[in-house]
């Protein structure tokens, strides 16, 4: 048996599961995550846009109001926030968009998105009340939301498969390029 300076690494035990860690760790950093589908959205061929300044903006504006308390009506941090409240706030505040009204009023604006195509900053509506758009929260990316809900009594991140908010989804919608 030569002796094991002459053995090359790849053949050496630890060696060989060595070169394998780092051959998968390179071949995991090449590759693309495929593009996030909500369930019972339709698939897309599109690739996701980047982010816009704007969404990124929105976004990390709503991650500085969590933990904030929940108001019907509210409109105001200081207050309370209410979903709606919540998003006209942080679209106010983080990116001079003027957006007013319920949840279903704000579903009539901006440009209705594939769920495959949204980006950070795009509003996702919900039906949570047994009536359509009845919740809207702000996308995050990662497949996660912003939203102030009443039931829980204080803004927090939610993710889109979650059980009870992945069956009510209704639409995606954008307010920038």
């Amino acid at each position: 048996m030569p002796p094991a300076s002459a053995v090359p690494v790849a053949m050496r035990p630890a060696g060989a599961i060595a070169a394998l860690c780092v051959a998968l760790v390179l071949a995991a950093c090449s590759t693309v995550p495929p593009v996030e589908r909500l369930p019972g959205a339709p698939e897309s061929n599109t690739p996701a846009l980047p982010a816009s300044d704007a969404g990124n903006e929105v976004a990390i504006y709503a991650l500085s109001l969590i933990d904030t308390g929940y108001r019907f009506g509210g409109k105001n941090p200081s207050a309370g926030l209410d979903c709606s409240g919540m998003v006209s706030y942080i679209f106010g505040q983080a990116a001079n968009y003027r957006i007013s009204g319920s949840a279903a009023d704000i579903a009539r604006k901006g440009r209705q998105i594939d769920a495959s195509q949204l980006r950070a900053g795009d509003l996702v509506f919900f039906n949570t009340m047994n009536k359509p758009f009845s919740h809207v929260g702000i996308y995050l990316g990662d497949g996660r939301f912003v939203h102030a809900p009443s039931t829980n009594g204080r803004v927090h991140i939610t993710r889109m498969d979650n059980p009870y908010f992945s069956k009510r989804f209704e639409m995606a919608r954008s307010y920038f390029n």
